[in-house]
């Protein structure tokens, strides 16, 4: 199950697994679009699932990492009722506004936003999203203040900020990067520590004012608690198998994913790490859903 909306990165992901690991098992696997609440639903629905392994998410950071710190009322426990099968990638976001804003780097739109306060938006796929803690973040850094305008998914997001009518986003990379090879989007910054091969014209916000601001979305294959041993080692292996398959790590490379393939353990150390950066943020930033 992917926990968002057809057309973003959490999607395209789950259906690039979903058949090879399909494939491995010598089973289809079939892809179920449950968004809404930043991923919270979806997730709250696997939480709930069978525990019998015919029942999977493709997790990632606010779900597992930002929402116990937005949501003191959370349906689940991220860590208690999940079981990692594998890391599968890690993504920055990119700053990106249409080719009409006046601005062409993160100072410019620094100055551009304070002249205007209140006045004008940033997109996001929900509350907790990392696009809407990376604004949330920047305005704090900067002293600015911008109108929050959330979506159901990345699709209708990309349409406004492309129509104008949203000022900016902090939106993942690979949906961005069709529109920012072709001109109708400028990017402005990457949210990683380093800059990336797909952009390497276009520098981290670090570099460009706010040397405290990185940010990066990761994603990891998900079962409920309780999965029987034998049933969750075939899943690893099977996800294993398809993510060093050479095909697909070129298309996450083409789409500005860095491969993670780490064991349950591993995945699981790296959201609990994750989970106190966060939640240290949105706590000492004072952010709350809206």
């Amino acid at each position: 199950m992917s926990p968002w909306a057809a057309g973003g990165t959490n999607d395209l992901l789950c259906r690039l697994l979903a058949r090879e690991a399909g494939r491995l098992l010598g089973q289809p696997m079939v892809v179920e679009n449950k968004p809404g609440a930043s991923g919270v639903i979806g997730t709250t629905a696997v939480a709930r699932a069978k525990a019998d392994g015919y029942t999977l998410t493709l997790g990632s950071t606010p779900g597992y990492a930002t929402a116990q710190a937005l949501y003191p009322q959370l349906p689940y426990d991220p860590l208690r009722d999940f079981a990692p099968v594998i890391g599968v990638a890690t993504v920055p976001n990119v700053l990106v506004v249409p080719p009409s804003l006046p601005v062409h780097s993160v100072r410019e739109l620094i100055a551009y936003v304070k002249a205007r306060p209140g006045q004008l938006s940033y997109s996001s796929v929900g509350q907790g999203s990392t696009q809407h803690l990376c604004a949330k973040l920047f305005e704090r850094m900067t002293g600015t203040e911008m109108i929050h305008v959330p979506y159901k998914g990345t699709a209708p997001a990309l349409q406004d900020l492309l129509a104008g009518r949203i000022t900016l986003a902090f939106e993942n990379m690979p949906p961005l990067l069709p529109q920012i090879r072709s001109g109708a989007l400028t990017a402005l910054a990457v949210t990683s520590a380093t800059r990336v091969s797909q952009l390497p014209q276009v520098p981290t916000v670090a570099e460009s004012g706010l040397p405290e601001f990185t940010a990066s979305v990761w994603y990891a294959v998900f079962a409920p608690a309780g999965v029987p041993a034998s049933i969750m080692a075939r899943l690893q292996e099977a996800f294993t198998s398809a993510l060093a398959l050479s095909e697909v790590a070129s298309q996450l490379a083409g789409l500005g994913l860095t491969t993670l393939a780490s064991d349950a353990a591993a995945t699981r150390a790296f959201v609990q790490a994750d989970a106190a950066k966060w939640g240290g943020i949105i706590r000492a930033a004072g952010i709350k859903p809206e």
